[in-house]
């Protein structure tokens, strides 16, 4: 088993790409349904309660709307990097390990934001979580760039650049927002929804390697 495990390449690692994005899926699976389980009502409620407690669970609802929106961003980004990665080394598998600890995190800060969303706290520290996890999808963008012989055959390094470049503007605005975060907690909130037209902004300037047949542009 020693003598096996020594004769790979030091920065190649035993988990294929397949194989531990299977890991990602069901960790971001079990992110959403944590999600879910954070909305709901008090038991034994009258019926003429029942109005009032829904309209007490709308921030828990608006929040794992967002959240959701978030997870399933950050989900669609991981599978199109993916889609680009040959060979895992170290530092890669490092780099996406850390991701999904935070993805398996994102229950907590939702959660605080569901339930003191008017506080700047609690407004900075989900707008620092989501910049976070960008910035680890981008240094993973990074690394493939760094080190092309990671990267499918034949990979345009324009497709990768393009995956980094859209992390980083979510990074941006998620990054940006939390010194709005300080001045007006609600300012912040609007502010995220910047993340929209810069990823068409982006969308909309690709250059011909980037358009290859296959290749999606929906990312975090």
């Amino acid at each position: 088993m020693n003598n096996r495990t020594s004769q790979l390449p030091r920065r190649e690692t035993v988990i294929g790409p397949e194989r531990l994005l299977f890991f990602g899926d069901a960790v971001f699976a079990i992110a959403i349904t944590l999600l879910a389980l954070d909305v709901t009502v008090p038991e034994g409620l009258a019926h003429a309660e029942v109005g009032a407690a829904l309209r007490d669970a709308l921030p828990k609802m608006g929040a794992y709307l967002l959240s959701f929106a978030v997870i399933g961003a950050l989900w669609l980004a991981q599978h199109a990097l993916f889609r680009l990665v040959a060979t895992l080394d170290l530092r890669l598998l490092s780099l996406y390990l850390a991701l999904l600890a935070v993805v398996a995190a994102l229950p907590f800060p939702s959660r605080l934001i569901s339930e003191y969303g008017g506080t700047t706290a609690a407004t900075a520290f989900y707008a620092a979580t989501i910049a976070l996890a960008t910035g680890l999808l981008a240094a993973m963008a990074a690394r493939l760039l760094a080190q092309p012989s990671l990267a499918v055959t034949d990979t345009a390094p324009g497709r990768v650049k393009d995956s980094l470049r859209r992390s980083l503007s979510t990074l941006g605005v998620f990054a940006t927002s939390i010194p709005v975060a300080f001045a007006s907690p609600t300012a912040a909130k609007y502010w995220w929804l910047l993340a929209v037209p810069a990823h068409r902004l982006l969308r909309g300037s690709k250059t011909p390697d980037q358009q290859a047949p296959g290749v999606t542009g929906t990312t975090a």
